[in-house]
């Protein structure tokens, strides 16, 4: 026969414990349910600003990148003019408002950034090879990530248009 006490058992202090534990994972995933998303959103929005304002005022890192890869523009006010789409979608990002046309806007400006895969393979793959990435490949492809957020934002926008907010 098995002792009651034996390390099998569960005591009332243990129930507890998982209660507790359980209780507090309830409402830590909770708040995750209510304020990720919506920080998710935020932070895209502020991500942005920030690059947009870099290019508006000509100091971003990436200036020689942009203009080596839309060749075809001049880039002596094609950067600006791009950094100011990207300041526009983070203040729509920022503010919620018009999420759809920002979206659009967002999604545009993303995949414009994976031509540099394209027209500069030599800049984004060490020796040619796709599976080594240089320092500006790695800085294109990470935004795979920033994509995969827009689309989770994106998800959002029924939702928001049910309860009411501004989603043109």
């Amino acid at each position: 026969m098995r002792d009651r006490t034996g390390p099998d058992r569960e005591t009332p202090a243990d129930r507890s414990l998982l209660g507790r534990a359980d209780e507090l994972d309830r409402r830590f995933v909770g708040f995750l349910n209510r304020w990720g998303i919506p920080m998710l959103r935020v932070s895209l929005g502020l991500v942005f600003i920030w690059f947009g304002a870099l290019k508006i005022f000509r100091v971003s890192p990436v200036a020689d990148l942009v203009a080596r890869t839309v060749y075809w523009v001049d880039p002596s006010w094609f950067v600006a003019v791009l950094g100011g789409v990207e300041v526009i979608i983070g203040l729509g990002l920022l503010v919620g408002r018009a999420l759809r046309t920002v979206l659009a806007l967002f999604w545009l400006q993303m995949l414009g950034t994976f031509l540099v895969l394209i027209i500069q393979p030599d800049v984004a793959f060490q020796r040619g090879n796709p599976l080594l990435l240089t320092v500006e490949g790695e800085f294109v492809v990470k935004n795979l990530v920033l994509l995969s957020a827009g689309m989770v934002v994106g998800s959002t926008v029924r939702r928001r248009r049910r309860s009411g907010e501004d989603q043109r």
